[in-house]
């Protein structure tokens, strides 16, 4: 570990903490339907969509109409996206002359993209038409980017809000959410990246003579306008196999640094939306706060991790740090920062492969996937994640103090624990009952390139990736079967949807309730002692639910390698 190191870990803080105000106070003007300095310009094309479309912009919905709206327009969305891949052969803009995607290949990719999971069994570049790539995979990311955020303004308004029915509007929550945030960001984000050596072409395939006289296909197309709503949306995948650590996918220092941002940015800026909100910052901040203990503590771990290397490397006389798998445009603060950042989120790029990472080191983005990527987390699913686990976190304190619990004056009662635990259960149901499975049949164990703990590691963090939806991969697993395909889309749809209904009923709970005047004995939630509890409980509740799973995979990895002991590649 170097001083240059922390300070780029520094400056990246720096910066996205200075964008959480003024964009969580722009996401609360367009979120509660107050005038933006965009409103002039986009105002009348908002209303024309509604006019179209035949919503009501003064109509809301109780949370279950809300719910089946979401579930709706995801489930049209699927067969869309199913149908584009499956038909891109005969569609238009295809100049590779890419053939139909196989039926499961095709289901996975489209629950992957409606799920914000962007989870890949294939090579972008050499499977994916224009086409494909633009309205099928850049169009769902940004109504999955969209849906994550609407759903964290719902349950926000569920706090807000005193002895209400409704929780907002989905089609409107989705469209202002679209219109008023991501599109105005993506576009100059999208020049910027052209700026920086990132294609946006519509051109085919360019084929170039190498300077050894040998012939090479240099895969090109739309990237930037892709690129950009995939790390604002914290969407994650690649426009090509190699993900961010492709040259034409973040060709720069400063890309990388934007990018990271980027992935940050909008799910930093929703604790602000809350507290703004709930008319108490303080509980933004607090939120934000227990946010960033745990991933300071991640990354830190990472990079020592990472920066130190490994026992087998020191074995062979290398040292100066773990650079496999790297590249060293970005180097190992620049990948080890990259990957906390991406598995804090839900994002799932990657600028470096996770299966080269020390034992230590892959084992912080595993347990950042693992505690439901609520360590700021996806646009909207790291915010409503964070609460549930905020409910949960009342209710214990709660039962030590011999109170009913309640949380900015609302009383906690049996029904919001419930739905809590629901939302919080069905992660690991998917993430450790998927490895289990796999590690017992042919076709699961047919899929990791190593043995021993370290192809344990690559199935979990499979199956953890998918439920998380995060998408991104060790990097190790041959994924593109029909056993894999269609055991991990199943759980990145149970780790979407599992957890947003849930939350969507805490919502209407919520909102339904009257408001409690704080008294003397109501527990403050806005300070240090409830950042330590709401820290606390979380690593307890992932601790007792993963630790198991982890001595397994990588803890066991690297105290084999502390002993000399290595595993053989294969089976």
């Amino acid at each position: 570990m170097t001083i240059n190191g922390w300070i780029q870990i520094a400056l990246f803080c720096a910066i996205v903490l200075a964008l959480v105000r003024p964009l969580g106070l722009y996401m609360t003007h367009v979120f509660t339907g107050e005038r933006t300095f965009l409103s002039p310009v986009l105002g009348p094309v908002e209303r024309g969509l509604y006019r179209v479309a035949g919503i009501r912009p003064d109509h809301e919905q109780d949370w279950q109409s809300y719910a089946v709206a979401m579930l709706l327009f995801h489930a049209l969305g699927f067969l869309v996206l199913y149908g584009l891949l499956r038909l891109q052969t005969v569609l238009p803009f295809n100049p590779a002359g890419q053939g139909e995607v196989a039926p499961d290949l095709a289901f996975n990719t489209a629950a992957s993209f409606v799920t914000n999971t962007n989870w890949q069994n294939y090579g972008g570049e050499s499977t994916l038409s224009y086409l494909s790539q633009m309205l099928a995979l850049t169009h769902q990311n940004f109504l999955s980017a969209a849906t994550g955020i609407a759903l964290a303004v719902a349950l926000i308004r569920g706090f807000s809000r005193a002895s209400a029915k409704t929780v907002g509007s989905f089609w409107i929550d989705v469209t202002r959410c679209t219109l008023y945030v991501l599109l105005p960001l993506c576009v100059p984000y999208a020049l910027f990246l052209v700026w920086q050596g990132i294609p946006q072409t519509l051109q085919p395939y360019i084929d170039a003579t190498t300077l050894e006289g040998a012939k090479q296909t240099i895969a090109v197309g739309p990237v930037a306008s892709q690129v950009a709503i995939k790390m604002l949306g914290t969407n994650g995948g690649g426009f090509f196999n190699a993900n961010a650590a492709h040259p034409f996918e973040n060709p720069t220092a400063l890309s990388n640094l934007v990018q990271m941002v980027s992935i940050f940015a909008l799910g930093a800026a929703l604790t602000n939306v809350f507290g703004r909100m709930v008319r108490d910052e303080k509980q933004g901040w607090a939120i934000l706060a227990a946010m960033a203990v745990l991933f300071l503590a991640g990354t830190a771990v990472t990079y020592w991790a990472e920066a130190s290397g490994s026992s087998v490397l020191h074995a062979f006389g290398l040292t100066g740090g773990n650079l496999e798998g790297k590249e060293v445009r970005f180097g190992i603060v620049g990948s080890a920062l990259f990957a906390v950042v991406t598995t804090a989120a839900s994002c799932g790029a990657v600028n470096a492969m996770h299966d080269a990472f020390t034992a230590l080191g892959g084992l912080i983005p595993l347990i950042n996937m693992q505690l439901g990527e609520i360590i700021v987390g996806g646009v909207g699913a790291g915010l409503y994640g964070m609460l549930v686990f905020v409910i949960v976190a009342i209710f214990v304190a709660g039962l030590m103090v011999g109170r009913t619990p309640e949380y900015l004056g609302k009383k906690i009662d049996a029904r919001e624990v419930k739905m809590a635990m629901l939302a919080i259960l069905c992660l690991p149901l998917m993430m450790l009952g998927g490895t289990a499975v796999a590690t017992v049949v042919a076709a699961g164990l047919a899929g990791p390139a190593n043995a021993g703990p370290h192809g344990f590691s690559e199935i979990l963090y499979a199956f953890t990736s998918a439920a998380a939806n995060n998408g991104s991969a060790f990097a190790g697993l041959s994924g593109n079967t029909l056993f894999y395909n269609t055991m991990l889309a199943a759980g990145m749809l149970v780790g979407r949807f599992f957890v947003i209904v849930p939350a969507l009923a805490i919502a209407g709970s919520l909102a339904a309730k009257k408001t409690v005047p704080a008294s003397a004995g109501t527990f403050p939630t806005d300070g240090g002692l409830f950042i330590g509890l709401l820290v606390g409980v979380i690593l307890i509740v992932g601790g007792l639910t993963f630790f198991p799973s982890l001595a397994l995979g990588p803890i066991v990895e690297h105290l084999a390698g502390a002993a000399g002991q290595t595993f053989a590649t294969g089976g």
